[in-house]
C-alpha cells in the first residue's frame, strides 16, 4: 500500500528559541500602557509603572514603608470584630478569606509613627479589602485614631481609598460617616492638624465624610474621586460629563483639593506641612 511506502517522520523536538520562562505571580500588566512588568521592579518604583508612569494601587504595608520612618509604626490593636446585621450567610466567610488573601485584618490600619522625625497618628486604607469599604470596624478604628490624636496632641494623617459604605452592614455602615465626622469636629476644636491624602479610588460615603474634611487635602495624580460613579451620574442627568471629570486634576481646578503630589514627594510634603503647622504658619 502507498501508505506503507511513505517513510514515517520521527517527531522533532521543538526548539526553545527566545523562550522566556514566565513564573506565575511574578509579573503584572499595566492597565494603561499594557506592558508586562516584573512585579519587583514595580514595587521598587513605589508601585508606579516604570514604562509609562501609571500608578498602581498600594498595599497598606507598602504605603507605610514609603511614608513612615522605618521601625516607628505602632498599630493600634483594637479587639473588635465585624458585625453581620443583615445575617448574610457568606459575609463572615468572605471576611475570613480576605484576611488570608491580603494579610490584613480590615480595610484600614491605624497607629502612630514618625514622618522624618515628626510624631503623627496615621490611618491608611486599602482597596484590596472589600474595595476599602467602610463598615463598623473601619469606622471604629478611624474614630479611635482620632481620639488618640487628640489625647496625644498629634497631627492626624489619613490616606483614603474606598468604594464607600459597606453594603453588607446596611444602615450601620452609614452611621460610621457621622461617627467619624463627629470625632473630627473634636479634633478641630483641639486645634490639631488634619491632612487627608486622596488616592485612587475614593468614592461614596468616605468622600462624603472624612476624606473631604481635612485642613489640607492632597491627592495623588490621576486619582478618581467622587460620590457616585460617572456612569450613574450620566444616566441620572442624561448628559455627557466634562473631560477629566472626577480626576484629581479636575477637582484641583475646581477647588475641591489643595494640591496634587507625586507619590515620591508625599512624605516630604507632609513633613513640610507638619513643620509649618508647628510654626504657626498654617
Amino acid at each position: 500500500m502507498l501508505v506503507d511506502k511513505i517513510k514515517k517522520r520521527e517527531p522533532t523536538a521543538k526548539k526553545n528559541i527566545n523562550r522566556v520562562d514566565i513564573q506565575v505571580g511574578k509579573w503584572v500588566k499595566c492597565t494603561k500602557c499594557k506592558e508586562i512588568l516584573y512585579k519587583e521592579d514595580v514595587k521598587n518604583n513605589l508601585n508606579i509603572c516604570p514604562n509609562c508612569g501609571a500608578y498602581f494601587r498600594m498595599h497598606i504595608n507598602r504605603r507605610l514603608e514609603s511614608i513612615i520612618d522605618k521601625g516607628t509604626y505602632k498599630r493600634f490593636d483594637l479587639n473588635i470584630d465585624n458585625v453581620n446585621p443583615l445575617g448574610l450567610e457568606d459575609y463572615e466567610q468572605k471576611i475570613k478569606k480576605l484576611r488570608q488573601k491580603t494579610d490584613l485584618e480590615e480595610a484600614v490600619s491605624c497607629g502612630t509613627g514618625k514622618i522624618e522625625g515628626e510624631d503623627v497618628v496615621i490611618c491608611i486604607m486599602d482597596s484590596g479589602f472589600l474595595m476599602g469599604s467602610m463598615g463598623v470596624v473601619v469606622g471604629e478604628k478611624i474614630t479611635y485614631a482620632i481620639e488618640q490624636a487628640i489625647e496625644q496632641k498629634l497631627p492626624l494623617i489619613i490616606f483614603t481609598t474606598s468604594g464607600g459604605a459597606r453594603m453588607q452592614e446596611g444602615i450601620i455602615s452609614l452611621m460610621q460617616m457621622a461617627k467619624v465626622s463627629s470625632a473630627l469636629t473634636k479634633l478641630d476644636e483641639a486645634g490639631l492638624l488634619y491632612i487627608t491624602v486622596l488616592t485612587d479610588p475614593t468614592y461614596g460615603g468616605v468622600t462624603a465624610s472624612f476624606a473631604s474634611l481635612g485642613d489640607i487635602i492632597l491627592a495623588e495624580p490621576k486619582a478618581m474621586i467622587g460620590f457616585a460613579g460617572q456612569r450613574v451620574i450620566k444616566q441620572t442627568i442624561g448628559q455627557d460629563l466634562p473631560e477629566g471629570f472626577q480626576t484629581a486634576e479636575f477637582l484641583l481646578e475646581h477647588g475641591f483639593i489643595d494640591k496634587i503630589v507625586e507619590r515620591k514627594d508625599l512624605k516630604n510634603t507632609i513633613h513640610k506641612l507638619i513643620t509649618l503647622n508647628k510654626g504657626g504658619i498654617i
